[in-house]
Order: C-alpha cells, then sequence, then structure tokens
C-alpha cells in the first residue's frame, strides 16, 4: 500500500490548511518515517547499541481546537477497528453528551478509557502510577504486541514532552517502539537493507521479549509517537516521557483566564492525567 495524505479534521473551515494539504507531500508509512528521523539525527541514538522497531502503521489527523485527547483516540481507533476506525465526529459527540468534554478537550484518562469503550471495539486500561517501575514493563510488552497506548504529557515547542506542571498539557498516541540493546537475537529479527544496526521483528515469528532493555539503560527506548499538531511520527526519549507523564499537576493559567468552558475533573489536573495513562487492545485480545 502506498503512502496516503493526512485527514485534516475541519479542513473546510480553513483554507490555508487546505491549500497546504493539496500541495503537501504524502505522508510515509511508519517505518519510513522512523527511517527518516534515525538518519536525520543519528546523533542521539547510542552508538554502541543495536535497534529493534516494533511499529505500527497510524494515520494523520491534525487537530482542529482543544481536541489533542480526542484525536489521539480516534487514531489509535485505526488500530483497534481497522481499516476506517471511528469518526472524530462520533468521539467528540458522545464525549459532550456524557460531559467528559465542553469542547472537546480531555483532562481526565479515566473518562477517556470509558469514552473508549463505549465509542470503539476495544478494552481500555487504565495505568496509574506512572511509567516507571513495574509499569515500564507492561507498556513496553503492550506496544511490541502492536497495540497502541494513549500519554498525556506536557507539550514544548517542538511537540515534544516537556515539564510545565501541565500548564502545556497535551495528549499523543504511541503505537511502537524502538528499542536499543546489545546484540539482536539470530532468530526472528532481519535487518534493514538500508540502515546496519536497525532490525525488524519478522511477522511470523513469536517476539523474544528478553531482549528488553533493563530501566538502568538510559537512551536505550524511545516511543514511536504521533499527536494532532504533526503528520509525522516523532522518537521520543522513554525516560523524558515518563517525567513529563508524572509532573501533570496544574491547570494552565492562560486556559483559566481566556473565558472558555473546560470540564476538569474533580481533583483538577493532577487527578485527572498525572502518572496516568491507557492501554488500548482488540476487543477479543488477551492480555
Amino acid at each position: 500500500m502506498g503512502a496516503a495524505l493526512p485527514h485534516v479534521f475541519g479542513v473546510e473551515k480553513s483554507c490555508l490548511l487546505k491549500e497546504a494539504l493539496e500541495k503537501a507531500s504524502p505522508v510515509p508509512r511508519g517505518r519510513e518515517d522512523i527511517k527518516r528521523l534515525l538518519k536525520l539525527h543519528k546523533d542521539r541514538f547510542r552508538s554502541d547499541l543495536q535497534w529493534i522497531l516494533f511499529c505500527a502503521d497510524l494515520p494523520s489527523l491534525i487537530q482542529e481546537g482543544p481536541q489533542c485527547g480526542l484525536v489521539a483516540l480516534w487514531m489509535a481507533g485505526t488500530l483497534l477497528a481497522p481499516p476506517s476506525g471511528t469518526p472524530l465526529e462520533s468521539l467528540v459527540q458522545v464525549a459532550k453528551e456524557r460531559g467528559y468534554t465542553a469542547q472537546g478537550e480531555m483532562f481526565s484518562v479515566a473518562d477517556m478509557g470509558k469514552l473508549a469503550q463505549e465509542v470503539l471495539p476495544c478494552q481500555a486500561e487504565l495505568l496509574s502510577g506512572g511509567l516507571g517501575g513495574p509499569n515500564r514493563h507492561r507498556v513496553l510488552q503492550h506496544l511490541v504486541t502492536g497495540h497502541p497506548l494513549l500519554i498525556p504529557y506536557d507539550e514544548d515547542f517542538n511537540h515534544e514532552p516537556c515539564q510545565r506542571k501541565g500548564h502545556k498539557a497535551h495528549w499523543a498516541v504511541s503505537a511502537g517502539v524502538l528499542l536499543g540493546v546489545q546484540s539482536v537475537p539470530s532468530h526472528g529479527y532481519t535487518e534493514d537493507p538500508e540502515l546496519a544496526g536497525l532490525f525488524y521483528p519478522v511477522p511470523s515469528v513469536p517476539c523474544q521479549l528478553s531482549c528488553l532493555p533493563e530501566e538502568d539503560s538510559p537512551g536505550a527506548v524511545y516511543l514511536l509517537s504521533k499527536q494532532g499538531k504533526s503528520w509525522h511520527y516523532q522518537l521520543w526519549d522513554y525516560d523524558q516521557v515518563r517525567e513529563s507523564n508524572l509532573q501533570l499537576t496544574d491547570f494552565s493559567p492562560s486556559r483559566a483566564a481566556d473565558g472558555r468552558e473546560y470540564v476538569v475533573p474533580a481533583g483538577g489536573v493532577q487527578a485527572g492525567l498525572c502518572g496516568q495513562a491507557l492501554l488500548l487492545r482488540p476487543q477479543d485480545a488477551s492480555h
């Protein structure tokens, strides 16, 4: 299958977006997008490691307004109910009817999980206590299996995770992982013909999870992530994502003063987002 143009929700309302979309090149599929990043930023990645890429292809959707969480859920839904997924309009409508959102914002991982299970054919597991410790292995296993992960974090100017105490709270979906290992198992993996040291699992061979990097191995795990302000994948250092997710405590003062309505759960941003993520699986998948 060839690369497809990204989806843009509400594009008919924006001549500028429409013009940009029509002039844009097709968005590369996941594996090619990651290879582009590895070539472009090769100095970021440890040269003493070999790399294994587990990657599921996600479509792109440019958000309109504060709908980053619902856009991330829509992208994840295409893996849970392919090929077309559930329309974003349906997610927005049900979220408003249930009182989870006023204009598309989602400040509760628990509400996001309830919405996912109602609208998408999926299982939703709320992960609390952060992405480190015992949760780390669960998250990596989940991604290696090919299932999506929804993560709230603080968004920096380049869309990467940062630490702003929740003032830049944003959502992303991860649909794969790049693992740095000392050596790749000889059976079940194939090397990229263009990039030496980059390997892919052979689809018909069960994955050997013993190769997962340990938690005390910095710079060895990168999440393949997409969010609603870019058409491309990004590779985010796992520890950077974990730290950003753990410090979501405050509602943005600029949002509080903008005169708009937002639905924030009891206990605020800290109760709704801090240290939490959402593991999504198809309805018939086993843990």
